[in-house]
């Protein structure tokens, strides 16, 4: 006799998968157009179009297009941070062998017909107003990715730690733009490399 709490299914039913909630649909929605058409470029009307959802049930998870942007940029954000972290863990205690690790997958990414920079910088180009929630989430990913750097230029012995970890941030930003503006064979693809000549000229002798 089956448990009482033992769900039984049938030979032929496939079990159902839950559909996804309104919210996770709406954010995955931004996400896409955000990225890809800008933030100020995309009207909530738009969003629960292609999300397939009513106006009141996004304003029921997020309070605000603001807080929307705010929580796409949260997301983002997250995996920034992934990414950066695989390439970190990839290279255990060698910080040149991690950033050019990191770099080498940024430089791949701007190749990419679709690509779009970077979601952080791009949102800060947008909301130049300090105290926008959007803007907050960019300048604190930002901040953080130069205290990182700074960090493990230390860690490599480099004679001016912090004017490399900012030579290495500028090299950064510079391949967001730069990919959006030239592509496919644009100079973002060797920001790896530029990184590495940077670090080796940096080093103490």
């Amino acid at each position: 006799m089956p448990s009482d709490n033992k769900i039984e299914t049938s030979v032929n039913e496939t079990p159902t998968v839950p559909a996804p909630k309104a919210a996770d649909k709406i954010l995955d929605v931004a996400r896409d157009l955000f990225y890809r058409e800008g933030i100020r470029a995309i009207g909530v009307d738009e969003i629960v179009k292609r999300a397939g959802v009513t106006k009141p049930s996004l304003y029921r998870s997020f309070p605000s297009k603001d807080e929307l942007a705010a929580s796409y940029l949260r997301k983002y954000d997250l995996e920034f941070w992934e990414r950066f972290d695989e390439a970190v863990d990839a290279h255990p205690g060698n910080p040149r062998a991690q950033i050019i690790a990191f770099l080498t997958r940024v430089g791949k990414r701007t190749q990419k017909r679709d690509y779009r920079g970077c979601g952080m910088t791009n949102a800060a180009v947008e909301y130049p107003e300090h105290g926008h929630p959007a803007r907050i989430v960019s300048e604190n990913n930002k901040q953080e990715l130069r205290r990182r750097l700074r960090a493990m230029a230390a860690a490599m012995g480099a004679t001016d730690a912090d004017t490399l970890g900012d030579g290495l941030l500028l090299l950064i930003e510079g391949a967001y733009i730069s990919g959006q503006l030239f592509g496919l064979g644009g100079p973002a693809a060797s920001v790896a490399r530029n990184a590495d000549l940077l670090i080796e000229a940096s080093l103490k002798k």
